[in-house]
């Protein structure tokens, strides 16, 4: 099978909707399909090609494993057999039997789906993530019922085969030279039809329920990160495997700290007298209370850099760095004699420039815009 980008052989780009995929293999698996183009190599292999692109990147944790890894991240996977020796007639009946609303993907008896995946939104504070934490969640969603275990017949009774599809789960319709393979509208895809449903579940096989799930959060998560919990999901229909549930999370505004992913971001305000003669300044960190020492003439914005005081991620490496940065805070509500002490210090550094070096140079640049002006 081609080394060649998936994305780059559908012709889409890597932000591209299941709506996007699927329109643009049904057009190149028409273009290129064997039927309208007999004893032409090259048109096989495209299909081949574009059939086998489609089907990694329709599949929500293929394209997420090839997006991660590259063709690495799903070698020896399900896809992989679109090339071998099935016929073109069962390739292009699966290919339309999906795209037009048919069975599950994959090849081979009946169709029912696995349970459907979930997500469930789960709200952080920066320490839970940064640290770690174990929650409780209660998710409403479909499982298997009790009473018939999930086959969705009375019990003491059983499914029997379809007589539309032979237990396939799928039927195959002629339409000029295209061979199309549709859901069975009899066992809606099951392969089996169920006469004596139970009564508990209607014979569908899977009640709605809420259930409690315990989630480790691992240290170190970040917005949008999702934690898999596998098997988790909606129950099959009649007995089929479950779908996944992700948890995806979401930290919430921290009154101190920003974050930006493995550093931490705060702003620290320190008084005039600080700023001018230096000093010493108790700064949080996630971790307690550290010292930071504030030289002399330090001016607003000023960034200090605290190492090692950020986020480890979780995806490894060393923690990140805490960056302070100074906002020199105006005195306000002064006494009479303060501001009287404050006009006194005034007068004494007016007269010299170099007390003032910022103001002084944007003064001349502010004299020479006006002078070019004038010119």
């Amino acid at each position: 099978m081609s080394k060649r980008d998936y994305y780059e052989i559908l012709g889409v780009n890597k932000n591209a909707s299941e709506a996007e995929l699927k329109k643009t293999f049904k057009r190149l698996a028409m273009k290129h399909h064997p039927d309208r183009n007999p004893d032409d190599k090259d048109a096989e292999n495209k299909f081949k090609e574009a059939k086998h692109a489609y089907e990694i990147l329709s599949d929500p944790q293929k394209r997420a494993a090839y997006d991660q890894f590259g063709h690495a991240g799903v070698e020896g996977g399900a896809g992989a057999g679109a090339a071998g020796g099935a016929s073109f007639s069962d390739i292009f009946g699966d290919v339309f039997g999906d795209i037009f609303g048919g069975g599950a993907r994959g090849g081979g008896g009946s169709h029912v789906r696995r349970g459907a995946d979930l997500r469930y939104n789960l709200d952080l504070s920066l320490e839970e993530a940064v640290k770690g934490t174990s929650v409780k969640i209660r998710v409403p969603t479909a499982v298997e019922c009790t009473t018939c275990k999930g086959s969705g017949a009375r019990k003491g009774t059983s499914a029997t085969t379809c007589a539309t599809c032979n237990g396939i789960g799928q039927v195959r319709m002629q339409q000029g030279f295209f061979s199309l393979q549709q859901t069975c509208p009899s066992c809606r895809g099951a392969g089996k039809t169920i006469s004596d449903p139970c009564t508990k579940c209607h014979g569908q096989g899977r009640v709605q329920e809420q259930k409690t799930l315990s989630v480790k959060v691992p240290a170190g998560v970040d917005n949008g990160d999702r934690i898999r919990l596998s098997g988790e999901g909606e129950a099959g229909e009649q007995g089929s495997a479950p779908g996944d549930l992700y948890v995806q999370i979401s930290v919430k505004a921290h009154p101190i700290f920003e974050r930006d992913e493995s550093d931490l971001f705060c702003e620290v305000p320190i008084s005039f007298v600080t700023a001018t003669l230096g000093g010493e300044l108790d700064v949080p960190t996630l971790e307690g209370r550290v010292k930071l020492k504030v030289p002399a003439e330090t001016q607003t914005g000023k960034l200090f850099r605290l190492r090692g005081k950020g986020v480890k991620s979780v995806r490894g490496g060393p923690a990140g760095d805490l960056l302070c940065r100074v906002a020199v805070e105006t005195p306000v509500n002064l006494s009479a004699r303060q501001k009287e002490i404050l006009h006194e210090f005034e007068s004494t550094i007016s007269s010299n420039t170099k007390h003032r070096p910022k103001e002084s140079s944007w003064l001349d640049g502010v004299k020479k815009f006006f002078d070019d002006l004038k010119s």
